[in-house]
């Protein structure tokens, strides 16, 4: 693997490609590379790294979040240069959600980025020394933690896909005279002198009078990240433990969690609520979970709604809903009665699930086979005279005594046929109704998704 490219410094070309062969062979063999470009000069100047390095196993990718008229023309010269180094690139437009343009610009270039990856592909981005620096600094004065602190890592992997950062420990310095003096040609984008955004601040407003004071603070605060991410890595085992202990993914017991340390249980909680999500809720959004949920009174149906999801509190349980899950009963509330028709062997949905109509020990008359059957929503106040039970009781009663969840209930549908009630249709099952349909040897549907 002999460079073409002429070295301005010999030692630092060679400490280069010495990190670079050392971090790829992690990498399986069948790698190939998808290059985040934006047309600036540390992206430029990894483009003509990497090609030099890996020729034909690397791709460009150019997003363009169509938020000023030029970033078009952009994204052709991204194009051309790579049409010089023989690269293939792709150009990506997308649509920037409203609210922190930062954030959601970022946002919507990673899904940028996974819309092209493909399987053994990794994602190679430009981030630099300077660039780790300034994130640890915005990230402390936002009041993060040890998981923000960590910053970047040079090796990222996540669920979706992975991230190498193989400038990450080069100064800017560097990256501007290795540049130079390659002829590296790219374009300047006016908004990275905007300090009405908070990066751009950082670098132009702050980090001088921070660097005049500490000329070392960016190895230094380098230094930290990885220190952090030290730090970082011991925490997940903990947490890891503490998941194993009171949960899953979608809830968990607080009977366990409140064994656990103060400290633990923040943590956990954060980590938890943060799912697949690439950051963790605000310390403030933590601790309105642990007050306004988790230590609500017993009988209260408290929610609360954090990035499309719901935290509500049942029993002794903690669950993380989907906003559509959540907000079903709302969606529901337009229906009324219909009439289905039920066939042995043949499939019925029904709001509860999947039911499959078999023969039973104990069933309902075959007469009904084909019969049209009133579904109806529960009203509330409704009685049920369970089969294989004394006398009819409370339906709510033997909802909550089934413990189906309070957000699952609107689910429930009552079958019944000229006013004698059949059954009813539940997210755990069918319940028998005790009635003159009942027989030996009758039918029951059966629940199976």
């Amino acid at each position: 693997m002999r460079s073409t490219l002429p070295a301005f410094n010999e030692v630092w070309q060679r400490q280069f490609r010495s990190s670079v062969l050392k971090q790829i062979q992690c990498f399986p063999p069948e790698s190939t590379f998808l290059i985040g470009c934006s047309g600036g000069m540390d992206s430029m100047l990894l483009l003509h790294l990497m090609s030099d390095l890996f020729p034909k196993k690397i791709r460009a990718i150019y997003i363009d979040h169509q938020l000023q008229s030029i970033s078009a023309d952009w994204g052709q010269f991204v194009s051309d240069q790579c049409a010089v180094l023989n690269v293939p690139c792709i150009v990506e437009a997308v649509e920037v959600q409203e609210g922190n343009l930062e954030h959601q610009a970022r946002n919507a270039r990673y899904q940028g980025y996974s819309k092209h990856l493909k399987p053994h592909e990794i994602l190679v981005l430009a981030h630099h020394q300077q660039d780790q620096a300034e994130t640890l600094i915005l990230r402390l004065l936002s009041g993060a933690g040890v998981h923000g602190l960590a910053a970047m890592k040079q090796l990222d992997v996540r669920e979706q896909f992975t991230i190498w950062r193989p400038l990450l420990d080069i100064s800017r310095e560097q990256i501007c005279q290795w540049a130079a003096q390659l002829d590296v040609q790219n374009i300047e984008d006016p908004t990275n002198l905007d300090t009405h955004y908070d990066r751009a601040w950082c670098r132009h407003e702050l980090w001088p009078m921070l660097q005049k004071r500490y000329p070392k603070m960016q190895q230094a605060l380098s230094r930290t990240s990885y220190l952090m991410q030290d730090a970082e890595d011991i925490l997940l085992d903990v947490l890891q433990q503490d998941l194993i202990a009171c949960g899953s993914a979608t809830e968990l017991d607080l009977t366990e969690l409140s064994q656990l340390s103060t400290a633990r249980q923040r943590q956990l909680l954060s980590v938890w609520m943060k799912g697949q999500d690439t950051y963790r809720p605000s310390f403030e959004m933590v601790e309105r979970l642990l007050q306004e949920v988790i230590k609500s009174k017993s009988d209260a149906q408290a929610a609360l709604h954090w990035n499309q999801f719901y935290y509500v509190r049942y029993q002794q349980k903690l669950f993380r809903l989907s906003a559509e899950e959540y907000l079903a009963e709302k969606n529901a509330s337009h229906l009324s009665e219909q009439t289905i028709q039920l066939e042995l062997g043949q499939k019925v949905d029904v709001l509860s699930g999947q039911y499959f109509p078999e023969t039973a020990a104990i069933g309902l008359s075959a007469l009904l086979l084909g019969k049209k059957l009133d579904l109806v929503m529960r009203q509330g106040g409704e009685k049920i005279h369970l089969y294989g039970r004394v006398g009819a009781w409370p339906l709510k009663k033997a909802i909550q005594e089934a413990q189906i969840f309070p957000w699952q209930r609107h689910r429930i549908q009552i079958l019944s046929i000229d006013n004698v009630m059949l059954g009813v249709f539940t997210p755990k099952g069918f319940w028998l109704a005790h009635s003159e349909y009942c027989e030996v040897g009758g039918w029951q549907p059966n629940l199976i998704s």
